[in-house]
């Protein structure tokens, strides 16, 4: 089901009201409606994917309690492996067994062996990867005795299976997520008129922004050999808000449904292509993803400490496998492996933290610095997510030499594939426009419309949401799933 579909839209409503029709002292019940919603959610696309994730549940609901109990280090750490094999295990399959296939008939056929073998019809599971990380810290933190274990069977069954954030995050932590099931939730109007506002700036962002941005980006990706240099960069330019678009859309129609009920997640994105250097960036994109791997792997990697060589090789694993993670492509390896490069220099000169305040707050410009930082961080992003975007290596190669050609100062122009006229997006660059605008005037607070105009008269305030819903009525077309569903 879609946060952008007219099934959702008659789906929330529904749930909401059940929800608070449910007295708040029996909270457990609600606990219920939240897991029988979230099955109906995530069945949605396929009902097979619900036995999947009913296994992964009790999988770690039942080793989480074996970690908890168990005095011996050994057996604890047994079962940890054992939840971590199951978990991956799960995700390697779907995911990455046709890849590492593949890769391992081509490593044969180089040196003249024929090895012939037939790729498996899998389907990926939705949100999988999301889950999977989300169940995998729960059983993670009782090993470190950070965390109790779930009091109860429908409450984990509910945090793993959350519907606002189950398919694209925020990936949350047992520690944050969890024990918000086992209090009463009271019905607070300002928390849901925030979350619906939160939930209206999503929409803007997926509807306005990530499906017109699509349009010019799949025209130019898909036909690349065919586009001047300068149409190159604006469809790289195009993608890079659509990403944004998407996912940062995604998260804030999570978080805010998640208020709704009476929950907070994590805000997950921090105005990210405001970042002065890729430091900061990586703080302020994917945020839950971010720091899941740096608790989880990049801290008991080392992290920082240790010798020069430590802290370039963390690095390094940390970026190649964030890539990897996003799917079972070269193209994602060598997204991960560009952005460490970018990394490396910030890291060497000790001044990857240097950039952690919110950039030039109560001011309305940024100065002349912090605008080419902002601007050298901009397009060595839209450099990445060349990589990100494409289908291989050599697609990768040839756009970006596409790029860097005498046509690269024409003028871009888009051929229409419907009619075959050559067109300049104008009216998707002047929402661009509009939408940085909103971002930076916003940038201090959790999403950008959260306290806009709050010291306005109401009328004009409420101009802002009306027109707001009156764009996304007349942009709304086709239902388009979000990226990260692949994922």
């Amino acid at each position: 089901m879609l946060f952008n579909s007219i099934d959702f839209a008659i789906f929330l409503p529904i749930v909401f009201a059940l929800y608070w029709l449910i007295p708040s002292r029996l909270y457990k019940y609600q606990n219920i409606l939240i897991l029988l919603a979230s099955y109906v959610f995530y069945g949605w696309w396929d009902y097979r994917f619900l036995a999947l994730i009913l296994f992964s549940t009790l999988v770690d609901f039942s080793l989480g309690k074996l970690i908890y109990q168990e005095t011996s280090v050994l057996k604890r750490k047994l079962y940890l492996i054992l939840s971590l094999i199951v978990n991956i295990g799960f995700l390697m399959y779907f995911k990455y067994y046709n890849f590492f296939l593949e890769n391992f008939i081509e490593a044969f056929s180089f040196f003249g062996n024929r090895i012939t073998s037939n790729s498996l019809n899998i389907i990926l599971p939705v949100g999988i990867s999301f889950y999977t990380f989300q169940t995998l810290s729960y059983t993670i933190d009782l090993y470190r005795k950070n965390l109790s274990p779930a009091k109860g069977f429908f409450a984990f069954s509910a945090y793993v299976s959350f519907f606002p954030q189950l398919v694209a995050g925020p990936i949350e932590r047992a520690t944050n997520l969890l024990p918000q099931f086992y209090e009463q939730r009271e019905f607070d109007y300002l928390k849901a008129v925030s979350g619906l506002k939160q939930i209206l700036w999503g929409l803007f962002k997926k509807i306005l922004i990530a499906d017109n941005c699509a349009e010019i980006a799949n025209i130019v990706f898909n036909n690349s050999e065919e586009y001047s240099g300068s149409s190159l960069v604006l469809g790289a330019f195009m993608f890079t808000f659509q990403i944004y678009g998407d996912f940062s859309g995604y998260s804030d129609i999570a978080i805010g449904t998640s208020r709704l009920f009476g929950f907070n997640l994590m805000q997950n994105f921090a105005f990210p292509y405001f970042s002065r250097d890729i430091a900061e960036f990586w703080r302020r994109w994917h945020i839950s993803l971010s720091t899941w791997f740096r608790d989880y792997l990049y801290i008991p990697l080392g992290g920082s400490k240790g010798n020069l060589f430590k802290k370039v090789r963390n690095t390094f694993i940390i970026f190649l496998i964030s890539g990897f993670w996003h799917g079972a492509n070269w193209t994602f390896i060598a997204w991960g492996f560009l952005n460490a490069f970018y990394f490396l220099p910030l890291l060497l000169s000790n001044k990857n933290r240097k950039n952690l305040n919110v950039i030039n707050e109560g001011k309305l410009f940024p100065s002349f610095k912090q605008f080419l930082g902002i601007l050298f961080t901009f397009i060595q992003t839209v450099i990445a997510w060349i990589f990100f975007r494409v289908e291989s290596l050599t697609h990768a190669f040839s756009f970006i030499s596409g790029i860097f050609s005498k046509t690269l100062f024409s003028i871009p122009l888009i051929i229409e594939p419907d009619t075959g006229y050559s067109i300049f997006p104008k009216k998707t660059l002047l929402l661009i426009v509009l939408f940085v605008g909103i971002e930076w005037i916003g940038r201090k607070d959790q999403f950008a419309i959260e306290t806009l105009g709050e010291n306005w008269k109401a009328i004009y305030r409420n101009l802002i949401y009306y027109s707001i819903i009156f764009l996304i009525f007349w942009s709304f077309g086709k239902e388009q799933a979000f990226i990260y569903f692949q994922f």
